[in-house]
């Protein structure tokens, strides 16, 4: 019996069986989406005592009115506070929409959510309502928002283009999203601003402003975007 044809064909099918698999591992490859496949070192949300974030003198020190300001924040507004914490930001946002308006406090953390709940009905602001969130999406309701203010969380999110997209159907147009945060390398409990700029773009939005006014340490920014036509 004549071996060679026989062999041509085996390598023939060896060829074949190799170019499909490259080619299957291409689809899955080009299936994962750049929110799952962009990883960068992040910190470890906060879990602590939550009364330290009105520390005296922070108002002044991050030029919270002056940051509201610029937001566009005002009576009759709704506004996000994304990682409300202790409701420090919440709570001010509040008193400035004024009954007419609603500021959303949302955060991962059970124990947040509770002590803001507490520190609203102590503070005589029904304009405040919590959303316990998952940590990728914020779960606010559907063109709600005229800004959104992530203080010092921005560092702590695990898949912030993913974040970012989920919040888009919240916004109303030409909402405002604000971000302060410090550079560093992720895991330092800060971000570096250029990072910040490539994954918002990535997620939709575009950079309109960008300032270091927030403390004077030279390592503290203040973002803010909107969202890019569909």
């Amino acid at each position: 019996m004549n071996w060679k044809p026989f062999g041509r064909v085996l390598r023939w099918i060896g060829s074949v069986s190799l170019l499909l698999a490259s080619l299957c591992g291409l689809v899955r490859a080009q299936a994962v989406s750049p929110a799952q496949s962009t990883q960068r070192e992040t910190s470890s949300p906060y879990t602590g005592d939550l009364s330290i974030f009105d520390a005296p003198g922070r108002d002044e020190r991050l030029q919270i009115n002056r940051v509201m300001d610029m937001l566009g924040i005002q009576p009759g507004k709704n506004v996000a506070d994304i990682g409300a914490g202790s409701g420090w930001f919440t709570v001010r946002a509040a008193r400035r929409v004024t009954g007419s308006g609603t500021v959303y406090a949302v955060d991962i953390n059970p124990e947040a959510i509770h002590y803001i709940e507490q520190r609203a009905k102590k503070e005589q602001l029904q304009n405040v309502k919590t959303i316990l969130s998952q940590p990728d999406d914020p779960q606010i309701p559907a063109e709600s928002i005229d800004a959104v203010l992530l203080l010092k969380t921005y560092h702590e999110v695990a898949h912030p283009i993913l974040l970012l997209r989920n919040f888009r159907p919240s916004l109303k147009p030409g909402a405002r999203i604000g971000i302060i945060d410090r550079n560093g390398n992720g895991k330092n409990h800060g971000v570096n601003k250029d990072v910040v700029v490539r994954e918002a773009a990535q997620a939709g939005y575009k950079l309109r402003d960008s300032n270091d006014f927030v403390k004077a340490d030279g390592m503290d920014y203040f973002l803010i975007f909107t969202a890019k036509p569909e």
